[in-house]
């Protein structure tokens, strides 16, 4: 909560300050994007999020997700400062925090380590290799209308099993294990954790029409590029 509400508050009354303090060419130029997560939706079964989606968080942390847009949207209406707000698919690539999903299935298997899955391993997250991201930050800031905002997805919809599955194969093929089977073996389910969203999924419909911005990664693509880059980067 310090993190995720208190903290975008103070970022956004510092902005503010700062905004109404420029000169008028400087404050037109001016620009506050504030990067979301698609958890603020819930859970879908069918079809996909678009920005009018209704906001139903499910956890603690996607609630607090949750009310830090909230307070960006409303310094957007009351005070006109010019915001962005983007929501995002589960990012992937090089030099991401080890206790993430992908780089931590990679260390462990690497390490003989059992490979957990929560629940039945079928949840199904949109995958955003982090470039890809990054270029659609760079397009909603130079492009973008001030006070909207743009669903982010990598149109990558994967359950977690078969994103580890995807891990096991690249790593087959370019750290074979020694006994020769595959890292497939390593795989093991664990009790489900709370709140956790059966199904995501992004309509980015809006943010490819306004700016023109698609995926140029592929998910089989970008695993490979990842498991090479982490294979290359040990010391990570």
């Amino acid at each position: 909560m310090r993190t995720d509400v208190d903290g975008p508050f103070a970022l956004l009354e510092a902005a503010h300050d700062y905004w109404q303090g420029l000169h008028a060419e400087a404050a037109a130029r001016f620009r506050f994007l504030h990067v979301s997560t698609d958890a603020v939706y819930g859970s879908i079964a069918e079809g996909r999020f678009t920005e009018d989606s209704r906001y139903a968080p499910n956890s603690p942390y996607a609630a607090s997700k949750a009310a830090a847009d909230h307070l960006v949207r409303a310094f957007n209406r009351t005070y006109g400062l010019p915001t962005f707000i983007t929501n995002c698919g589960n990012n992937y690539g090089p030099r991401q925090y080890p206790e993430k999903l992908i780089p931590h299935m990679i260390a462990s298997a690497l390490e003989g380590r059992a490979l957990p899955l929560y629940g039945d391993g079928r949840h199904v997250r949109d995958w955003l290799y982090v470039e890809d991201h990054c270029r659609a930050l760079l397009d909603v800031l130079e492009r973008g209308r001030p006070g909207e905002t743009y669903n982010i997805g990598g149109a990558s919809d994967r359950t977690n099993l078969s994103v580890v599955e995807a891990l096991c194969d690249a790593l087959d093929r370019h750290q074979p294990r020694a006994d020769g089977k595959s890292y497939r073996t390593q795989i093991a389910f664990v009790a489900d954790r709370p709140g956790h969203d059966r199904r995501y999924a992004l309509d980015c419909t809006k943010i490819e029409r306004e700016l023109g911005w698609r995926p140029a990664s592929t998910l089989d693509a970008g695993l490979d590029r990842t498991v090479r880059w982490y294979l290359d980067n040990r010391a990570w």
